[in-house]
């Protein structure tokens, strides 16, 4: 993919992920008809899910036939050979949140394409935010260039964590001792996507997850990387299909990041 085709998908991708941001919120006026449906432990959809996907596919397909989309809620585009990008979409990360009518949840649109994410988009329509970067151009909210934070020990640093209970608890409940016992605090969002994009504009110092599926963190992988953060290399395996634990943050607090909860990324 060269500069121009990146540059235009991105720029697609922040006009997109505004309008399914405020068609959420439309859904979110009237709670009482938002068809909550439980889909596993402490994991629900509602329509407005279904709906604000639906709306990102069809916006995708009509300005780029070629590309496939990866959706939490409708899966892969049939017969995507890995060759063409691919569009991964969560739209609505955080829907546990939304249902509740918390406003901690944000719609999030990542480009994927020969191996790797290079270029994302998170939208907060609550907050009237827009985190975006793509691979060599930077990272953005609302427009304006965003770096990681400066912090460098850990006692003046706070992390994000996400929990699933597709890994055991106590490996969320030793991250939580780990941190406090080094004097770092924490925070839990309940949405990645978010904890990602406040990693890339410094909110936080770093965000960890033992288990996370793609759609939830493409988009963040590229806005943290091209604010100066790092990340692991969330695409090594096969985190397409089965996902994988996440571990991003500031440059001055890589070690103790790695070092504290590297091996909970490996159990």
């Amino acid at each position: 993919m060269n500069d121009s085709e990146l540059d235009r998908r991105l720029a697609f991708a922040v006009a997109a992920a505004e309008r399914a941001g405020q068609l959420a919120l439309r859904y979110a006026s009237d709670p009482a008809q938002l068809g909550i449906v439980a889909k596993g432990l402490q994991d629900v959809v509602t329509i407005a899910d279904r709906a604000v996907e639906e709306a990102l596919r069809h916006e995708f397909a009509g300005a780029f036939p070629g590309d496939a989309v990866l959706g939490e809620e409708d899966g892969l585009s049939p017969g995507w050979d890995r060759k063409a990008p691919l569009w991964i979409v969560d739209p609505i990360d955080g829907t546990a949140n939304y249902a509740r009518r918390l406003p901690l949840w944000c719609v999030s649109v990542g480009l994927w394409y020969d191996g790797d994410a290079v270029a994302g988009v998170i939208v907060n329509p609550v907050a009237r935010e827009t985190h975006a970067a793509a691979r060599g151009r930077g990272a953005t909210l609302n427009g304006r260039p965003i770096r990681v934070s400066a912090v460098t020990v850990p006692t003046q640093a706070r992390i994000g964590l996400g929990f699933s209970y597709r890994r055991p608890p106590a490996l969320h409940v030793a991250s939580v001792e780990r941190l406090l016992s080094s004097h770092c605090e924490y925070s839990r969002l309940g949405s990645g996507a978010l904890g990602m994009a406040h990693v890339a504009d410094g909110r936080f110092e770093g965000y960890f997850e033992p288990h996370i599926n793609a759609w939830d963190v493409a988009a963040g992988l590229v806005i943290v990387r091209e604010a100066g953060g790092f990340t692991n290399d969330f695409f090594a395996g096969d985190a397409l299909e089965r996902g994988a634990p996440i571990l991003a943050g500031a440059p001055g607090l890589r070690g103790f990041l790695e070092t504290t909860l590297g091996d909970l990324m490996r159990s």
